[in-house]
């Protein structure tokens, strides 16, 4: 018999900076990131947004903090980032 060799690539997971929505949830907070991209057609900068539900396993994030999060495992459904660390607090 042959054996065969699987051969496992590591690959650098992604990460984003945004700011925290909402922290209703235990353990989880909604980050909304914003990105500009050019329009195609017109050339303009266009502001997209989309929101990540990220783990916070200490529940240390706040509603307007900067944060960063980072891909990982999926948690739940809808969860599959977790909390890096908190760059700024809210004022």
């Amino acid at each position: 018999m042959e054996e065969k060799t699987v051969q496992t690539v590591k690959t650098a997971k992604r990460s984003f900076v945004g700011i925290v929505s909402s922290e209703k949830m235990d353990k989880t907070i909604v980050v909304t990131i914003e990105t500009k991209k050019m329009d195609r057609l017109y050339k303009k900068y266009v502001t997209r947004t989309k929101k990540c539900m990220a783990h916070d396993e200490n529940n240390d994030a706040h509603v307007g903090d900067t944060v960063r999060i980072v891909e990982c495992r999926p948690l739940s459904k809808n969860k599959c980032w977790r909390l890096a660390e908190i760059i700024e607090r809210a004022k």
